[in-house]
């Protein structure tokens, strides 16, 4: 099949639309184009032919601009599927599915939930408007002919409107960022944090635990700052003098910064759309056979503890996340037991490898107009 995927607002080489759900689809035989919102020429990698549609700036812009971009580049590319990947474009699904095209839609977070963590929007109104999400997604969603979705739980939401819906995990591959390893007994003090930083993920929290620490424990965070005035907020807290920010880094940097640390850390905030996410590092640090300290959520304490791989503090309390910190870091033989039970976890149930087949089955079930 002759396969689009669509995004406003991801970036063209996104770890989950390409990385893993195109390049699996190629590799599977089918012709695979990414239609993408941004200014960079077109492109084809790993034998995915990536269109750049131009970029918008600011979210009124992307939200009208940009999805009328990607509606033209995606006739243009005249698929037999097209699968999108931003709630701002179910419209365009909508546009789509009308010309008669097989569409499907890929919620990668909850949107209603997420709505009532938006600090943004004036408080009183947060509950109204989630339902208003709500509304809109049923009406379209329920007449398109699949659903993926990045959880369980999003799943059965979705199973609501559309019998055709697949929980589709965002899980690592079990080798990426596996390396040799460093012993433990040689690893330096050095915790990480890999990902987009917000308040609502809990990093001046974090940042606050440093100041704590009893060990000499050093904080490495490998991703932006995507909060304006942020960075410049954490760097006035007593514990950023613990702290090394590398920016954006590659996978081969995640791997490197995996291998010498002795946790990874996702402490997000309780909010509505955290509370049952599945968040991508919190598995990539057990590929990579490192223990994990996360929120004390019931599912990440499902996840976390019922596979005995890290601990679970309260992630709105420093002094929780610093003790957590520095029990690993004071003894390697319990930080070892921990990473190494969380790499058999992935490899046995929470890898891509697994939930690529998942993919790869439900396009062999889609009313495709054609096979090419």
């Amino acid at each position: 099949m002759r396969i689009a995927h669509l995004t406003s607002a991801h970036p063209r080489h996104d770890v989950r639309i390409f990385m893993k759900e195109c390049r699996s689809l190629a590799a599977a035989g089918h012709d695979v184009h990414l239609v993408v919102a941004d200014d960079e020429p077109d492109d084809i990698k790993d034998d995915v032919f990536i269109h750049g549609v131009g970029r918008s700036n600011g979210r009124f812009a992307r939200a009208t601009q940009a999805t009328r971009r990607v509606l033209r580049g995606a006739i243009e590319v005249d698929a037999d599927v097209y699968h999108l990947h931003d709630p701002e474009l179910l419209p365009v699904a909508a546009a789509l599915k009308a010309r008669g095209a097989c569409v499907v839609f890929d919620a990668h977070e909850d949107l209603p939930k997420q709505v009532l963590g938006k600090h943004y929007l004036w408080k009183p109104v947060r509950g109204a408007i989630s339902k208003g999400v709500r509304v809109f997604e049923w009406s379209i969603c329920r007449s398109l002919d699949a659903i993926v979705t990045a959880t369980p739980v999003i799943r059965d939401k979705f199973l609501r409107d559309n019998p055709c819906t697949v929980d589709i995990n965002n899980f690592p591959w079990i080798k990426e960022l596996t390396t040799e390893a460093i012993g433990w007994e040689h690893k330096a003090p050095e915790v990480c944090f890999i990902g987009g930083m917000t308040s609502i993920r809990g990093v001046p929290e974090l940042v606050e635990a440093m100041a704590r620490v009893a060990s000499p424990t050093r904080l490495v965070l490998g991703g932006t700052f995507q909060e304006p005035g942020l960075e410049d907020r954490l760097r006035g807290l007593p514990g950023w003098s613990r702290v090394e920010p590398l920016g954006q880094i590659g996978r081969a940097q995640v791997r490197d910064v995996l291998s010498r640390s002795m946790a990874g850390i996702v402490t997000f905030l309780p909010l509505p759309n955290h509370i049952d996410a599945q968040p991508n590092k919190m598995f990539e640090y057990m590929s990579a056979g490192i223990p994990v300290i996360a929120s004390h959520f019931p599912l990440w304490r499902d996840i976390v503890e019922g596979n005995e791989c890290g601990l679970c503090v309260d992630p709105e309390k420093p002094a929780d996340i610093a003790k957590a910190i520095d029990r690993l870091v004071a003894d390697p033989a319990l930080a070892q037991r921990l990473g190494d039970n969380g790499r058999r976890a992935v490899v046995k149930t929470y890898n891509w490898e697994a939930e690529q087949q998942k993919l790869i089955a439900l396009y062999e079930r889609l009313p495709a107009r054609s096979m090419r």
